[in-house]
């Protein structure tokens, strides 16, 4: 079968059965796609990222209904159809990464891409309709993907800046209450992994310690940043040492003090080379 991102041999959609076939099949694929993450989030502990992705799947379900409706008002009979050559719904390896390198963000970043590669799927298939009823349907369905682009876009901008916002408001003191938080995560896990893996972890768990008892000279924020920060990420290893990273990566950018920038660039060094290892330890 002939790519549809190949302009020189074009795949092209022959009649309207088949285009509404293909738009119901897509969004079929899609709701499918975050059912399955959903539930494994939920399997693995992640309920504020199933939620994330029931709200995805019933996104989707709209969409289906969208398209169900038009079969409807047309009277049309949908036909079987293959999908297209390239598939259009694609999890980034959402399926197989660990839970916590996940967050909504990320999530909403790969429904963005998803929506974004159906959008310049019908665009595509719009451009090489065998006549103007296809072609005006195309570019229907395309411009519905793009007001589905937008909305996630908007959601995915919310998500990030509220991660964001909490790494910004991360002061010194903050820092030093997450980095002895993170050492207590690192002697429990060294604890679990023991022998040379354990050791290593209780070297991690030392230095963390050793930067907190630098940073307290700072008083922390009014508020307590453990109050501020989710239990999904205050209570996971992986997800609080990069939030950590990121803290100490923004602190070094706002740094005015030639200082304390080299300071928090360093204590930033030291986390990359904790997270890289913790990364490297299988999961439980």
């Amino acid at each position: 079968m002939n790519s549809w991102s190949n302009t020189e041999e074009p795949w092209t959609v022959s009649s309207m059965g088949e285009l509404l076939a293909l738009a119901r099949a897509m969004e079929k694929e899609a709701i499918d796609g975050y059912l399955a993450l959903a539930g494994r989030m939920r399997a693995e502990g992640r309920p504020d990222l199933a939620e994330v992705f029931d709200r995805l799947t019933a996104e989707e379900r709209g969409h289906l209904g969208n398209v169900d409706r038009w079969v409807e008002a047309r009277h049309e009979t949908v036909p079987p159809v293959a999908p297209p050559p390239e598939p259009m719904f694609d999890d980034e390896g959402a399926a197989l990464v660990a839970p916590e390198l996940l967050n909504s963000y990320r999530a909403f970043s790969m429904a963005v891409r998803n929506e974004e590669r159906a959008f310049v799927f019908w665009t595509y298939v719009a451009a090489h309709a065998p006549s103007d009823e296809i072609r005006e349907a195309a570019e229907r369905m395309a411009m519905e993907e793009l007001g589905h682009v937008a909305t996630l876009r908007r959601e995915r901008r919310r998500a990030f800046h509220e991660l964001r916002r909490i790494e910004a408001d991360c002061s010194p003191g903050d820092l030093a209450t997450l980095e002895m938080r993170l050492a207590d995560h690192l002697e429990s896990r060294a604890a679990l992994a023991g022998g040379e893996r354990g050791e290593r972890l209780r070297v991690f768990a030392r230095d963390a310690h050793a930067r907190a008892a630098h940073l307290a000279r700072t008083p922390p924020a009014e508020t307590p940043i453990l109050e501020r920060v989710p239990d999904t990420v205050r209570d996971r290893l992986v997800p609080l040492c990069e939030l950590i990273l990121d803290a100490y990566l923004d602190l070094a950018e706002r740094s005015k003090a030639e200082e304390e920038r080299v300071r928090a660039q360093a204590f930033a060094g030291a986390v990359v080379q904790c997270l890289q290892t913790l990364r490297s330890l299988p999961s439980h």
